[in-house]
């Protein structure tokens, strides 16, 4: 926060727990600002989120997503995504996305890169989803899924992703966010061979 930010900056006055929804508290905040504005505001109190971009080289395909297909209770819909999970309790980022990876689709990374950090929704939300390049897969076992998780694990090209991200399947905002940072990822890479 910048010096000359503090007339933008709301203090918490008071923050009362409301309810638990197993996988997000809700929070009522008291805040008020230096010139006299105050409000009452809900907080989304949300564990964090990992993200894990696999990449695989498929014989037939060439260079692939290793992606999930699940059915989503919010939209009521079939997506086509990246593995991704949330961060247990004292559990860091980079474990909790090789975790992930290996229960829902059974491979192991090779090498996992910490490639963005972001809070998916700061309106109202107080969590971070971290992005992971995962590199050098393996498989080494079955899923392992959720009690209540279905997924099935497809290879998908690289360019057919890029092509259709944000339309049909592929309409999950948390796979834009990664995939923006894949983007950057990849535009770094090639800036630095270019020289």
């Amino acid at each position: 926060m910048k010096k000359n930010d503090d007339h933008l900056v709301w203090k918490t006055i008071s923050r009362k727990w409301l309810n638990d929804f197993r996988i997000f508290n809700i929070y009522q905040v008291q805040r008020e600002t230096v010139n006299g504005l105050s409000g009452t505001f809900y907080e989304v109190d949300a564990p964090d989120w990992v993200t894990i971009i696999p990449h695989i080289t498929d014989k037939k395909l060439g260079s692939c997503f290793l992606m999930v297909r699940q059915y989503r209770h919010g939209s009521n819909e079939i997506t086509l995504e990246f593995p991704a999970g949330m961060v247990e309790k004292g559990e860091a980022a980079e474990y909790c996305a090789g975790r992930e990876l290996l229960e829902e689709t059974g491979y192991r990374a090779g090498s996992l890169e910490l490639i963005g950090e972001v809070s998916p929704n700061p309106a109202f939300m107080n969590n971070t989803v971290s992005t992971f390049f995962a590199d050098g897969l393996e498989l080494i076992r079955e899923q392992e899924l959720d009690k209540n998780e279905l997924i099935d694990v497809v290879p998908v090209p690289v360019k057919e992703v890029l092509a259709s991200m944000g339309q049909g399947e592929y309409n999950n905002g948390i796979m834009m966010i990664s995939m923006g940072f894949y983007m950057r990822r990849m535009n770094l890479i090639k800036m630095n061979l270019d020289g």
